[in-house]
C-alpha cells in the first residue's frame, strides 16, 4: 500500500545561517530546522533531555563506558553529578580506573597512528589517540590497596558496588584535585553508581587481590540488583517517570534499559549516542526503536538515536541543554 505524503503539511528544509557571537543554543535550534540527518537528530536529542531534566516526575539514569573518562568528556560527565542533573548512573569499572588515576596522575596526547611495540618498550599504554604511561595504574594499585584497608577496618564488609563507590569517593575528601573527580562527587551528592562488571578492570582486580586474605570483605552485585528493584518499584508505585541518557553501548547502556522494563514497562524519555552500526546485531549497535520491541523503552516514549563520536556531540549537546535550564 502506498502512502500518500501531503506536502502542505510537512516542515519546509532551512538553511542554517550563522553569525558571529550565535549561542550553542541558537546554533541547535537550525540545526532542526535544517532538517537533515544527524543534525536533525542532534537537536532533537536536546529537546529530549530539556524535557526530561524540568520534568520533575521522572527519575533520571545516566550510562557510558569507561573510555570518554581517559578524555577531556571527563569534565562534562563529573559536571552532570556534580550539578545532580541525573539521580543514578550505570557504567563500567574502567570508568573508576581511569577517574582515579587522572587525579593522580596525567594522561597525554598521541595519537591513532603510534608505535605501539615501541609504546609498549616504553611502558606506556594508547587509548585511541590517548596515552596511559603505565605509572598511572600502578598509582591506582597502591592507593586502592589502602583505601580498601580504611574501608574494612571501619567495619564495613559486605557492599554493593554503589556503596564502595561511596566509601572510594569518601576517602578523597582531603586528596588535591578531588573536584574534577567523578567518584568523589558521585559520593558527595549520594549518586548511587552501579558497576554489574565490577571485576573488569584495574579496581576490581585490586579488588580480588585484597580479598585473597580478607575473605569476609565482600562486593555484592546482587546488592545492586535489589537496590535498582527498589527504584523501579518505587517509581511504579508513585507513577513517576524515568528517562536515560545512554553514551555508548555494552553492559552500561543494557543494564540501563533492562531494567526500566520492569515494574512501568520502559523508559519514558531515551537519548542514545553510538558509533555503531545495527545490522551486526551488537547491543552497542541497537537503535531506541529496537528496545521498544523488548518492552525496554515505552512505545510512547520520547527517544532518538544519535550517530557520532560523544567526544564531540557531548559538550555541544549539553552546552545547549544548560542555556534552556
Amino acid at each position: 500500500m502506498i502512502m500518500e505524503i501531503n506536502l502542505d503539511e510537512q516542515r519546509v528544509v532551512k538553511d542554517i545561517t550563522l553569525r558571529h557571537g550565535m549561542s550553542v543554543n541558537e546554533i541547535t535550534k537550525q540545526l532542526f530546522e535544517s532538517g537533515g540527518f544527524v543534525a536533525k537528530k542532534f537537536a532533537i536529542a536536546v529537546d529530549i533531555l530539556e524535557r526530561m531534566i524540568k520534568d520533575k516526575n521522572t527519575f533520571k539514569f545516566l550510562s557510558f563506558p569507561a573510555c570518554i573518562m581517559a578524555t577531556g568528556t571527563r569534565g562534562i560527565i563529573v559536571d552532570l553529578i556534580k550539578n545532580k542533573l541525573f539521580d543514578a548512573v550505570v557504567t563500567t569499572c574502567g570508568t573508576l580506573d581511569h577517574d582515579l588515576a587522572r587525579l593522580w596522575k596525567p594522561y597525554y596526547h598521541g595519537s591513532f597512528l603510534m608505535n605501539d611495540r615501541e609504546l609498549h618498550k616504553q611502558g606506556i599504554n594508547r587509548l585511541g589517540n590517548v596515552l596511559v604511561p603505565n605509572d598511572s595504574y600502578w598509582i591506582v594499585e597502591e592507593k586502592l590497596q589502602g583505601i580498601f584497608q580504611d574501608i574494612y577496618d571501619s567495619g564495613k564488609r559486605r557492599l554493593a558496588t554503589y556503596e564502595l563507590v561511596w566509601e572510594i569517593g569518601k576517602r578523597l575528601e582531603n586528596e588535591e584535585g578531588k573536584e574534577n573527580s567523578f567518584t568523589y562527587w558521585a559520593y558527595k551528592n549520594k549518586i548511587p553508581v552501579f558497576i554489574p562488571g565490577i571485576t573488569d578492570g584495574a579496581v576490581g582486580y585490586q579488588l580480588w587481590l585484597f580479598m585473597q586474605d580478607k575473605e569476609d570483605f565482600i562486593v555484592d552485585v546482587f546488592k545492586d540488583e535489589t537496590k535498582l528493584d527498589e527504584i523501579m518499584a518505587s517509581l511504579a508505585s508513585n507513577n513517576k517517570k524515568s528517562g536515560a541518557l545512554m553514551i555508548g553501548g555494552g553492559i552500561s547502556k543494557h543494564h540501563t534499559i533492562w531494567w526500566n522494563q520492569f515494574w512501568k514497562e520502559g523508559l519514558d524519555y531515551a537519548v542514545y549516542i553510538t558509533t555503531a552500526v545495527e545490522w551486526d546485531g551488537s547491543l552497542s549497535g541497537a537503535r531506541m526503536r529496537e528496545a521498544v520491541s523488548w518492552g525496554k523503552v515505552k512505545e510512547d516514549a520520547r527517544y532518538v538515536t544519535v550517530e557520532g563520536d560523544a567526544t564531540v556531540l557531548l559538550p555541544f549537546m549539553i552546552a545547549s541543554l544548560l542555556e534552556r535550564l
